[in-house]
């Protein structure tokens, strides 16, 4: 019931599940459907798409595979190991920062197939196959990204912590084609967030760097 203030009005009651049907089932149907017109779409075979699931026992471990700055690797984790500490712990790839591990402060920005993900919020098992760019990746031997390059032109950093992931979320957010004023710049970098407060700067490196790269 729901008290207005002058009278009580009755909620409508939600209905049971019809007889031999539960929610999870309900779920586990929509999903089984789901992925047979996925396999419809693509035009492949259902017994293929079907023997790629498997299940893991507690406690045991996977292997995943990956491309991580353009080099092979391979580590064999447990499921519920985040792609951030797979990087950190496995690879030995520090430059990316742990810093709330709620994916409100993308210090752990990378590059997952292109794309900016913060890489707390991502299970590594989820990134089997693809393709990782860490803050370490970016130069080319000594010859640096522009991005960096624009970053200490413009000293858009101050402590280590929030500097990585600002640099991979710039680098994405000029290749998606969203630096063309500061305002759409501040927009579309707002994920990232700077303890130092150094937000002015970074813009404008941000928006050098873009001249740079469409050079």
């Amino acid at each position: 019931m729901i008290d207005d203030g002058s009278r009580f009005i009755s909620e409508p009651e939600v209905p049971p599940d019809p007889p031999g049907h539960t929610r999870r089932t309900v779920l586990k149907a929509i999903a089984a459907t789901a992925a047979g017109s996925a396999v419809a779409g693509t035009g492949a075979a259902a017994p293929a798409a079907a023997a790629q699931a498997y299940t893991v026992a507690p406690g045991a471990s996977v292997e995943v595979a990956m491309t991580v700055n353009g080099q092979p690797r391979k580590v064999v984790l447990e499921p519920r190991v985040t792609l951030l500490d797979t990087l950190r712990e496995r690879l030995g790839l520090t430059g990316t920062k742990k810093g709330c591990d709620r994916g409100e402060c993308g210090a752990c920005t990378v590059l997952v197939d292109g794309e900016r993900v913060k890489s707390c919020l991502t299970l590594a098992v989820m990134r089997q196959g693809a393709e990782v760019t860490t803050v370490e990746g970016l130069a080319r031997g000594e010859e640096l990204h522009p991005v960096q390059e624009a970053f200490i032109r413009h000293d858009a950093f101050q402590c280590g912590a929030c500097t990585p992931g600002q640099i991979m979320s710039a680098v994405a957010c000029i290749g998606e084609g969203h630096a063309g004023s500061e305002a759409e710049i501040r927009e579309w970098m707002s994920g990232n967030l700077c303890r130092c407060a150094a937000y002015q700067n970074i813009v404008a490196a941000v928006a050098d760097a873009a001249k740079e790269v469409r050079r």
